[in-house]
C-alpha cells in the first residue's frame, strides 16, 4: 500500500515524530495533529520546511477536521510516560478514549484506513507469559496506573465497535516498551531515566530488586511493524515488541556499560501496580506483516544515548 496523505495523531511525540519522518521518507504527505502538552517542537523542527508537512494544534478530544483527502489515520496521541500520566489523570482518560473516538469518526469520515495505538499496559500484570494476543489481561481498574490501561482498554473496544457497526477499516497494535532518540530524559520511562542517570553520574535508580523485566523495541524496529499494520488490512490487535525479556537490573547495568559511567546502582521502593513480568508474543506479528526486530538493545542502547546525551549538554548550556 502507498500512503499518499496520512494524519498522525500525536505527531511530535517521541514515537509520532519517528512515523512522520518515516512517511515523509516514503514520500507520503502528513498531517501531524498534537497540542504539544508531553510533546515538544524541536521533535519535528526538521520537517516544518517540507511542504508535504502540515502541523494541526489541536486537542484530539476535540472534533478532528482535515481538509482534503486521507487515506490513512495513525492514532498515537496519548500521554505514555508515567510520570505524565500519574500527572494529567483526567487529560490521558480523554486523549485515550474521546481522541480515540474523535480518531475513529475522522477516519469515518474519509473512508480511510485507521490503525489505533494500544499497548501492552493491557495484559496489566499478566498471568500468561509471554503475552499472546487472545490474554485477556490482569489489571487494577482503580489504581493509579489505570487512567493508561483503562483508557486504552476502552479504545479497542471502541475501534472494534467502529468496525462492526460502521464497517471502518480499523487496526489495532498492542506496543511494548519502546526506546530510542527523542525521548524526553526527564519523562520518567526505564530507558531515558538510567540514561539520563549514567551520563550525568548519579545512582541509577532501580525499583525494588529490579527482577521485573521487560521487553525492549528500538523505535526504528517498531515504526516498521507499525506501518506494515498500517498497509496491511488486518483488524488486530498485533503485538509489536521485542520478544528478548531481560530483567530492569540487567537494562540498568548495560546502560552502565554503554555509556561508560562509573554510576553505582541505587534500589529504591516499588511501583504500585508495576507489572513484574513483559514479554510479547509476536508470531502473529511475523506471520501477518512479516516483521519482526532487528535491532540489538547493545545498539539501541548506544544510539538512544547520543540523543540523551546532546539534549543534556543542550540544557547545560542554556
Amino acid at each position: 500500500m502507498t500512503f499518499e496523505r496520512v494524519v498522525v495523531t500525536g505527531g511530535a511525540g517521541f514515537l509520532g515524530s519517528h512515523v512522520c519522518a518515516e512517511l515523509l521518507r516514503r514520500g507520503s504527505r502528513v498531517v501531524c495533529v498534537d497540542d504539544f502538552r508531553t510533546s515538544t517542537a524541536d521533535n519535528i523542527e526538521a520537517f516544518l520546511a517540507d511542504q508535504r508537512f502540515e502541523l494541526g494544534v489541536a486537542d484530539v478530544a476535540e472534533p478532528i477536521e482535515v481538509p482534503g483527502d486521507v487515506d490513512t489515520v495513525l492514532h498515537l496521541a496519548c500521554p505514555a510516560s508515567p510520570v505524565d500520566y500519574l500527572r494529567m489523570p483526567i487529560e490521558t482518560l480523554r486523549s485515550g478514549g474521546f481522541g480515540t473516538l474523535r480518531a475513529l469518526e475522522l477516519a469515518a469520515r474519509h473512508d480511510a484506513r485507521i490503525v489505533v495505538a494500544s499497548t501492552s499496559e493491557v495484559y496489566g500484570d499478566p498471568v500468561e507469559h509471554p503475552q499472546r494476543e487472545t490474554y485477556w489481561g490482569n489489571v487494577n481498574p482503580i489504581g493509579p496506573r489505570s487512567v493508561y490501561d483503562e483508557a486504552k482498554r476502552f479504545g479497542e473496544a471502541l475501534t472494534e465497535a467502529f468496525r462492526r457497526e460502521h464497517g471502518v477499516r480499523t487496526g489495532i497494535v498492542r506496543i511494548f516498551n519502546t526506546y530510542g532518540p527523542r525521548m524526553r530524559p526527564g519523562d520518567g520511562r526505564m530507558v531515558p531515566t538510567f540514561l539520563r542517570q549514567a551520563l550525568a553520574g548519579e545512582p541509577l535508580t532501580v525499583h525494588g530488586k529490579g527482577e521485573q523485566t521487560r521487553s525492549l523495541c528500538y523505535v526504528d524496529d517498531l515504526v516498521r511493524g507499525l506501518l506494515a499494520m498500517a498497509a496491511s488490512d488486518h483488524a488486530g490487535p498485533v503485538n509489536l515488541g521485542n520478544p528478548e525479556e531481560v530483567t530492569v537490573i540487567e537494562v540498568a547495568r548495560r546502560v552502565i556499560e554503554v555509556t561508560g559511567s562509573r554510576s553505582p546502582i541505587e534500589h529504591v521502593e516499588p511501583m504500585q501496580d508495576d507489572p513484574r513480568r513483559r514479554c510479547p508474543d509476536i508470531r502473529l506479528a511475523q506471520r501477518l506483516l512479516a516483521w519482526k526486530p532487528e535491532i540489538s538493545l547493545y545498539d539501541g542502547l548506544r544510539m538512544t544515548a547520543g540523543s540523551v546525551g546532546h539534549v543534556l549538554a543542550g540544557q547545560r548550556l542554556t
